[in-house]
């Protein structure tokens, strides 16, 4: 049981630290569309979601937006996530 309850404080570390960083990317552009969605969405992530979400994180921001907004195709290991594909529609809520 006591695993279980570490486990779960890891992935809420993970999600806060998710969140805070979608926050604070360095645009004001960027900080607008991944802090709303990371808000949004990353508490209902999976572990695998996470993990994918932290990747995508790991991106500098022009890329990300020229991938998001359709300006560049993203790299095929990105454009086939699935949290990649809720954000490109996220975007267009925004």
């Amino acid at each position: 049981m006591e695993a279980a309850i570490k486990d779960n404080k890891t992935i809420e570390n993970k999600r806060k630290r998710l969140i805070f960083r979608s926050l604070h990317r360095g645009t004001k552009e960027m900080d607008i569309i991944m802090g709303s969605f990371a808000k949004r969405f990353v508490s209902s992530f999976t572990e695998k979601e996470l993990c994918d979400y932290d990747v995508l994180l790991t991106h500098n921001d022009p890329d990300l937006y020229n991938w998001i907004t359709g300006r560049e195709l993203a790299p095929q290991n990105i454009n086939d996530m699935s949290v990649f594909k809720m954000l490109q529609k996220f975007k267009l809520n925004i």
